[in-house]
């Protein structure tokens, strides 16, 4: 940095958990961030600037304490769909299990129902409210799944509608096809058919149109075996489209080897997942998604095998899952407190696991997740000494300011 060559902007006065390295907060105390052409351009003490800061940058901003984070990244929603599952709930409350309401006809196909009923506009409507709580408390990208259509029109009019999220709210939006996600009821008789028709046309018909940029599936008892999963997977890839899975939520389906097998970016649930698993994910540098809003409102009692994927390497992302029938919560920030009151998580690894590890389970890693330079400047300045007081409070308090000052959304 040259002082005919002054940075567009630089934040002064406040700590800075960089997350940089494998762990820990990577804080700077009294930190100095500056930003050009919307990317970190410098981090580092203030003490250590080459020259007062009112020369070296066009604004300087005094923070006047607190601490400064990479923007959060929801790595795993399913936000664009109709209607509610109030009556589920309750059933739950009851007795009944997730399988056997899904097998009544109620779970995913209830929500297929009203979301097949909703027009564009109607779903953009109800979906907005959803994204814009999650970027109000400090997500500034946001993972959206397909999934709740079955049928290509549907399919399309979710995947358009988390594009128009993402353009209304200026914040960045990943699509997700996940065509098998449940076996629709005009299917029911015809599943192979149903099968091929997802790999073989919708998936190259929405890739072409541009509404897919990842590919996933349910492999589970009540949604696709391994065989049908990886049909699907290695449609995607043959597209040059990357791959994630729900795996190991109810059962031990093998699925997290499965698309750890094919390089896939994530698995995600994982409350059964097992050694042969773990094994796969750290040697194919796949992430595990935790998802502790699904394990509470189901009342699960099998945790993840954390400890087991610590001592792995496997990198954890935390994610809210927000849907309408097992995890209604838009809130990133009580997902993290849940990771780490339900899940064990340390403060520094909930936060990592929905900042750094949640954009590399969007394969977004190169660009967001940490405040290093070359990294995109979408800020978070919170209103706190430190930083595991962001993880401490149960909901969105406190709030940050959002200082989302990277290129526009991609």
């Amino acid at each position: 940095m040259t002082e005919t060559t002054p940075w567009d902007a630089l934040y002064v006065g406040a700590r800075i958990a960089t997350l940089a390295g494998d762990s820990g907060w990577g804080l700077v105390e009294d930190g100095a961030l500056a930003v050009r052409d919307g990317v970190v351009a410098h981090v580092g003490p203030a003490a250590a600037l080459p020259a007062p800061p009112e020369r070296l940058a066009r604004r300087v901003v005094r923070l006047g304490g607190g601490v400064l984070t990479p923007a959060l990244v929801d790595c795993h929603t399913h936000l664009v769909f109709a209607g509610t599952r109030s009556g589920e709930f309750q059933a739950r409350l009851e007795g009944a299990s997730y399988e056997a309401i899904a097998r009544a006809g109620g779970g995913i196909a209830a929500t297929v129902r009203a979301t097949r009923a909703a027009s564009e506009q109607e779903l953009l409507d109800a979906s907005l409210p959803r994204a814009r709580a999650l970027a109000e408390e400090g997500v500034a990208c946001i993972e959206v799944k397909s999934g709740y259509g079955l049928e290509l029109d549907t399919e399309r009019r979710m995947l358009r509608v988390a594009r128009r999220i993402g353009e209304v709210l200026g914040i960045q939006v990943r699509t997700t096809f996940l065509g098998l996600h449940a076996l629709p009821p005009e299917s029911a008789t015809r599943r192979s058919a149903y099968v091929d028709q997802v790999c073989d046309h919708w998936l190259p018909t929405l890739a072409a149109e541009g509404l897919v940029d990842a590919v996933d599936a349910f492999c589970e008892g009540i949604g696709f075996t391994p065989a049908e999963t990886a049909r699907c997977l290695d449609a995607a890839t043959a597209l040059g489209l990357p791959v994630k899975l729900h795996a190991e939520q109810l059962s031990d389906q093998g699925g997290a080897a499965l698309v750890a097998a094919r390089r896939g970016l994530s698995a995600d649930h994982l409350e059964w997942l097992g050694a042969e698993g773990i094994a796969a994910m750290a040697a194919a540098g796949t992430v595990a998604v935790l998802l502790p809003g699904a394990f509470y409102a189901l009342r699960e009692t099998r945790l993840p095998p954390v400890q087991a994927l610590r001592e792995a390497g496997v990198p954890m992302a935390v994610a809210t899952d927000l849907n309408p029938g097992t995890s209604p919560m838009p809130s990133l920030r009580l997902a993290m407190n849940m990771a780490c009151t339900l899940f064990r998580l340390t403060p520094a690894e909930a936060l990592r696991g929905a900042c750094t590890n949640a954009a590399r389970a969007l394969g977004l890693d190169r660009e967001r997740g940490r405040l290093l330079p070359g990294q995109r400047a979408d800020l978070l300045h919170w209103p706190v000494s430190d930083p595991a007081e962001l993880l401490y409070w149960i909901g969105p308090h406190p709030q940050p300011r959002r200082i989302l000052a990277g290129p526009a959304p991609g």
